[in-house]
């Protein structure tokens, strides 16, 4: 008998281990700010026809499959789905030129359509390593597990984009207060921080210990960026616009 269930909870594990590189220390948001922990989920014999219908009936691309205890074995995607539509026999032999007909396109249930294992991510994860790793493994979502490894949540792709809908001004106000003054000691009034659209414009003088690339990189760092450009000042044009306007003799 099939099981299907929706499932909610919040957060924290992961099957996948490439390597997360140390970010510089901003504040990203974390995969729990974005999943959601409302997830359709099936059991490995769940029927592919049921699978079709949770899919339209609430338009989602994939389904995850769960064990008994409701940790993650695979997922079953739309593309999972298809495979049904070749419309050749299962004695078939392949033709020239003509790929053989993948072993789950006779698949009748979740055990035989999904693709396994299913990759999982930690809700702690930031939304920078979420990215990165849905780009090394060429996926559209990341499972979100617990410390048992249970389904807790999911992120999709568009989930992490909605960080870009993040206002100019809650930009500016990080790179000013955690890039510029605590993370490289600068004073506030050193650098120019304009942001719109998310491009950030920085103008000014650095202090002699300060790389203008490292800047650049911290900034880039902070969520909702889209690009950074560094306009320097050269110390002469600063002293020129604090000094003394002249006064005219008589």
């Amino acid at each position: 008998m099939s099981q299907v269930g929706i499932t909610g909870a919040p957060p924290d594990v992961s099957f996948y281990d490439g390597g997360l590189r140390e970010e510089a220390p901003m504040n990203h948001l974390q995969v729990r700010d974005l999943m959601s922990d409302v997830v359709v989920q099936v059991q490995g014999g769940t029927p592919f026809k049921e699978i079709a219908h949770l899919l339209q009936e609430y338009d989602i691309t994939a389904v995850p499959v769960v064990d008994d205890d409701d940790r993650p074995v695979g997922v079953v995607s739309e593309a999972d789905l298809l495979h049904k539509m070749w419309g050749r026999s299962e004695h078939d032999t392949a033709e020239d030129g003509v790929a053989p007909r993948p072993a789950k396109a006779w698949a009748t249930d979740a055990a035989g359509l999904m693709t396994s294992p299913a990759v999982c991510a930690r809700a702690d994860w930031s939304v920078v390593d979420a990215a990165r790793v849905m780009a090394r493994q060429g996926i559209k979502r990341l499972l979100v597990v617990d410390d048992e490894q249970r389904l807790v949540g999911v992120v999709s792709r568009g989930d992490l984009l909605r960080v870009f809908l993040r206002k100019d001004q809650a930009i500016r106000t990080e790179i000013v207060e955690e890039v510029l003054v605590k993370t490289l000691g600068e004073a506030p009034s050193a650098v120019q921080v304009d942001v719109a659209h998310g491009h950030v414009v920085l103008s000014g003088l650095l202090s002699s210990r300060v790389a203008v690339p490292v800047l650049e990189e911290l900034c880039r760092n902070v969520d909702g960026v889209v690009a950074v450009e560094f306009r320097p000042v050269r110390e002469a044009e600063t002293e020129t616009d604090t000094a003394e306007p002249a006064r005219a003799t008589p």
